[in-house]
């Protein structure tokens, strides 16, 4: 059985919780990492002391995104396709994800793990104009089609899907990106996105 090694508040372990739920993977899950620290063992596997780590077999591998082509490749490679192009064509959404992590950050610090009294509103201004620029792009992208991934749901959708939940909690501003609001919404319908994404932010 798939273990995944990783606290669920994880942007990162989310991904690869809701990946395996999505294709029916039956894995194991261990609070790691935050307030649950890590041991020495669990270093052992990840010297990089981040989240998360899966073991499948005599397989330990980190790196979220790499988790999640791995688990298509082998689980589920209806979710990736096999036309070299068609895969690049979803695989550039998945590396531009760390971009936009990048640009969110600052707002989700702020507003989820920052006391009131403390918050820095120009900060917070600054991220949110950032996030929705960068979520303008894909706006963009999804207004001639409905996945990232292409015509149907797939591993593609993943890493932007659970940063889109972060940036539509937020109470931040944002632009009306109508098509960007129905891909997100599409994805709401999802019982495995309902179960491992759309929980409280902390």
């Amino acid at each position: 059985m798939l273990t995944i090694w990783g606290r669920l508040n994880s942007h990162n372990v989310k991904k690869v919780a809701w990946f395996a739920d999505e294709i029916g993977l039956p894995y194991i899950r261990h609070d790691v990492g935050g307030k649950f620290g890590m041991d020495d063992a669990y270093l052992a596997k990840n010297p990089n002391a981040l989240i998360p780590t899966i073991e499948d077999g005599d397989l330990i591998l980190w790196e979220s995104n790499a988790i999640l082509r791995y688990l298509a490749a082998r689980y589920a490679p209806q979710m990736w396709p096999a036309d070299p192009a068609g895969r690049a064509q979803g695989d550039k959404w998945m590396d531009w994800q760390f971009a936009f992590a990048d640009a969110q950050r600052d707002a989700f610090l702020q507003l989820v793990r920052t006391a009131p009294d403390q918050r820095n509103a120009q900060v917070i201004a600054q991220s949110a104009e950032a996030s929705g620029k960068a979520m303008l792009i894909l706006d963009r992208a999804l207004a001639k089609q409905p996945w990232l991934s292409g015509v149907d749901f797939g591993v593609a959708d993943v890493p932007m899907g659970v940063y889109a939940h972060t940036y539509f909690t937020l109470d931040m501003a944002r632009p009306d990106l109508p098509h960007l609001r129905g891909w997100y919404d599409r994805l709401c319908g999802r019982p495995g996105y309902a179960k491992s994404v759309m929980i409280p932010l902390t």
